[in-house]
């Protein structure tokens, strides 16, 4: 299994942050184009406990495929849980956790995942798999920058 952790210091409050990560609507906006991210099933302003969101999305060459999250934990305000219910993933756990900090909101990404026990698993693992998890979390992280600028 693979985690991967990152924090982020955004200058904004803990309610904008709040209200921007808990909309389902704005996943989107902090997606790589190339992933081609696509949100299919009818989503609330706000998430809640057992919320499933399906969406169409482009991993890798192109291939489109169905990916379905659940939306598992939520402590208002303070951090959210998504697991992958259907998708290329094995195991898809990310916890995202918000903290007031001096100068705005601390960010905490926390993703454990894993593409599965094979040979063929291991192979796409460490020719692109993994790379591309971290390209997700980079990109977002610039994204953010680019968004609420400090």
């Amino acid at each position: 299994m693979r985690r991967i952790y990152t924090e982020q210091i955004l200058p904004i409050s803990l309610d904008l942050a709040w209200d921007f990560f808990s909309s389902p609507k704005n996943l989107n906006e902090i997606t790589p184009e190339d992933m081609t991210f696509k949100i299919t099933s009818k989503v609330p302003e706000k998430m809640y406990e057992g919320l499933f969101i399906t969406y169409k999305i482009s991993p890798l060459l192109g291939i489109q495929m169905d990916w379905c999250t659940e939306i598992t934990h939520i402590k208002d305000r303070q951090f959210f849980v998504d697991e992958q219910r259907k998708g290329p993933y094995n195991i898809w756990h990310h916890e995202h956790h918000f903290e007031e900090v001096e100068g705005g909101v601390k960010m905490t990404d926390i993703l454990h995942y894993d593409i599965g026990k094979s040979i063929l698993g291991d192979i796409a693992g460490a020719l692109f798999v993994h790379a591309k998890v971290k390209n997700i979390f980079d990109y977002r992280y610039k994204k953010l920058q680019e968004l609420f600028p400090g």
